[in-house]
């Protein structure tokens, strides 16, 4: 059976002298190469949703890869699709940089500039072991192998402007609807999550931040079983200590979190640190919210600005959602969408702070009423993004019925309360 090979390379020199050596090796079969990291995933994603059968034995992932690092990406691959191998094409070929990338999950190293013999020993060795764990999985193993769980980040586009209640509501609507749910409190210095659903527990995101290889156990040590089932990962008690979730970190957390999980909902706050980029960067949907008044807008506006410069996200894979919003403002959706140049929800959450206000103050912010129309309206957010599973039979996905909600889209790329 012929060895499918999928080169991810970004440099079109490279490319082509890839292919041309892939397409000379004896069974193989070169598929269309991705020119970046957001492409491969989302291709293997694709393939995977189909069956673990059609995704390719082997990844050729080149040094300059972007805009994921290739280590990076390798990992990611390695955690979501178990079943391919990767081989990593640098031209740093030391024993230091072996060693990181067996850690991060390849299974082979090629050094620049590739020899045909080289390459064909190392496509032959991942080929058999991706078919020995493809064997494997056959036989009932225990591995995941789906095309891995939605990924949501909500910012604020400044403090106070809900997206913590956002956040919190978006992962209960998830987690009534019977998807496995994890929230993760990644405003790092001063996270209100654990305030909000009240919370004490020792262990935080930063406890997974040195870990090179997150196993579920230990991720399961860290995240905090809550009543409503949500699996909590919560900022640390101490502020200071979030400088220790580097934007590596982060990634590693957030893909640990996305094989593990069908929904993962991120509180990244209004200030922007180099893990709440990466979260974003990394999110199928990427949410901000803003209240209609002139200072938040053009905090929002300024923060899709930043995305953009720094290239963690277009202003058109940005979706805004508008909170304390009543039919007298003078700032509506349209003008807003306008004025930020991203997408705006449909759905937009009412001012009805009097409804919130007791469960806040208690820290009870689960227990809010399903008359609220607050909650009403954040649970239809929820099924506008498509994060929740709605009932068999059941077409009204957004309203709240008992305790479970019958509360889509996925951000594509051209590139890469």
């Amino acid at each position: 059976m012929p060895t499918r090979i999928l080169p991810a390379v970004g440099d079109a020199d490279a490319v082509r002298s890839l292919t041309t050596l892939l397409s000379q090796l004896p069974d193989a079969e070169p598929v269309a190469p991705v020119a970046d990291s957001t492409q491969l995933v989302d291709t293997l994603a694709r393939l995977a949703a189909e069956s673990v059968d059609e995704l390719p034995e082997v990844v050729v992932v080149h040094e300059r890869i972007g805009p994921v690092p290739a280590l990076e990406l390798i990992r990611e691959v390695a955690l979501r699709f178990p079943a391919v191998g990767v081989i990593l094409v640098t031209s740093d070929a030391s024993p230091g940089l072996f060693q990181a990338a067996m850690d991060y999950g390849a299974r082979g190293l090629a050094a620049l500039p590739l020899s045909y013999e080289e390459l064909a020993s190392r496509v032959q060795a991942v080929a058999q072991w991706s078919a020995g764990v493809r064997r494997h999985l056959g036989s009932g193993g225990d591995v995941f192998t789906g095309v891995g769980g939605t990924v949501v980040t909500v910012s604020g586009a400044k403090g106070g402007v809900g997206a913590t209640l956002t956040a919190v509501q978006l992962a209960l609507a998830a987690q009534a609807s019977g998807r496995t749910t994890a929230l993760v409190d990644m405003d790092l210095q001063t996270g209100d999550v654990a305030a909000y659903l009240d919370v004490q527990f020792r262990r935080s995101v930063v406890d997974l931040a040195a870990i090179n290889d997150i196993s579920p156990r230990v991720l399961a040590d860290a995240v905090f079983r809550h009543d409503t089932g949500l699996a909590l990962l919560l900022a640390p008690g101490e502020g200071e200590r979030g400088e220790d979730v580097t934007d590596r970190a982060a990634r590693q957390i957030v893909s640990a979190l996305r094989s593990r999980y069908e929904v993962v909902v991120i509180d990244c706050g209004a200030q922007l640190g180099g893990a709440g980029a990466a979260a974003v960067e990394m999110a199928d949907t990427a949410l901000l919210v803003t209240t209609p008044d002139v200072i938040a807008v053009r905090g929002a506006k300024r923060a899709v600005r930043m995305w953009d410069r720094l290239q963690i996200r277009k202003a058109e894979e940005t979706t805004v959602v508008v909170n304390r919003h009543t039919r007298s403002t003078e700032i509506q959706p349209p003008l807003i969408r306008r004025i930020t140049g991203t997408a705006v929800a449909a759905t937009v959450v009412p001012a009805h702070f009097k409804e919130l206000q007791a469960v806040v103050d208690a820290g009870r912010v689960h227990e809010l009423e399903n008359k609220s129309t607050v909650k009403q309206a954040l649970w239809a957010l929820a099924g506008e993004l498509g994060l929740v599973k709605a009932a068999q039979g059941d077409r009204r996905a957004g309203r709240p019925r008992g305790d479970r909600g019958s509360v889509s889209f996925r951000r594509r790329r051209d590139s890469g309360g």
